[in-house]
């Protein structure tokens, strides 16, 4: 009896542990390599550091991006992280649209003057802020039908007067 009774603790508490981990990680919509990876190989391409998947950061973006599931605004949270937002249509709006769009701003980033020429640049530098480490997205479908993306940089970047790289 007193087997069993042990037994089933142990099993009771391994689910519950799988339970805990399974809140703790992105869920399907919002698959951390589906908005590691682009990130990573922006990165890449201009020697920074890559990110790493941050479940305290990532639980910050949660939260905002269910905030934001009656509306959808592309209001700026004003946390403590840096951040990019993304709006798309469609089932096929992905991560990896969401952040090519903020990558896409890399032509009008200019080094040599560490500004934004002819257009909207400061997602792209966000993405490869030499400083950042820390990563953390989500991805919710609003009540208007558009997908709502945020994610949250730990620390924050675009400093005024600062490099991203």
């Amino acid at each position: 009896m007193e087997v069993n009774i042990t037994k089933s603790l142990v099993i009771i508490l391994l689910v519950i542990s799988c339970f805990s981990l399974a809140l703790a990680l992105p869920n399907n919509q919002d698959l951390g390599l589906d908005f590691l990876v682009p990130h990573n190989k922006a990165r890449a391409q201009v020697g920074v550091q890559p990110l790493t998947w941050n479940i305290t950061v990532a639980a910050y973006a949660r939260g905002y991006a269910y905030h934001r599931l009656g509306d959808c605004d592309m209001e700026h949270s004003y946390g403590p992280f840096g951040e990019n937002l993304a709006e798309g249509y469609g089932d096929q709006f992905t991560a990896t649209d969401a952040v090519n769009m903020w990558v896409g701003e890399k032509q009008y980033y200019e080094y040599e003057s560490n500004s934004c020429v002819g257009d909207e640049c400061r997602h792209y530098t966000q993405v490869v802020w030499r400083d950042s480490v820390y990563l953390g997205c989500a991805k919710v479908k609003c009540r208007n039908g558009w997908w709502f993306v945020i994610c949250s940089y730990d620390p924050p970047g675009n400093y005024e007067g600062q490099r991203p790289y």
